[in-house]
């Protein structure tokens, strides 16, 4: 049964000039509710690549991208800021937080860019973490 992240033989390619560069080929992965899971290689390898289409952040060159019932693979980009704000979140490791916001203000950030209030995006964050 495919996962909330189902990806089949994703592909992503940049050119440099006329040269391409392939830096995925054909990677096939489902990540089912619930489920922990781990990007690990070597520098270069492709897990930023496939983070960034996974967030939404990028599109594949090929393949499919079905997040929770959606085929993301083939949006575009105001169709993908649509699908990060509703579907998936993404935590930046060392970039792209407010560092003038706490760590919970940067949670929130989202909802109250959905339209949630301050006050309500501020408690809705924390309902996840209690559990």
């Amino acid at each position: 049964m495919p996962g909330i992240i189902h990806i089949e033989q994703l592909c992503k390619s940049y050119f440099m000039g006329q040269q391409e560069l392939q830096v995925l080929k054909g990677v096939s992965l489902d990540i089912h509710k619930n489920e922990y899971v781990s990007l690990m290689g070597p520098s270069g390898s492709g897990k930023s690549t496939l983070m960034n289409i996974l967030g939404c952040l990028d599109s594949p060159t090929a393949g499919t991208y079905i997040l929770n019932g959606h085929d993301v693979s083939k949006m575009h980009d105001n169709s993908l800021a649509e699908v990060r704000n509703k579907e998936i979140g993404f935590v930046f490791q060392q970039f792209n937080l407010l560092p003038r916001l706490t760590a919970l203000e940067n949670v929130a950030l989202p909802l109250i860019y959905a339209g949630v209030s301050k006050t309500n995006a501020m408690k809705k964050p924390c309902r996840y973490w209690k559990k």
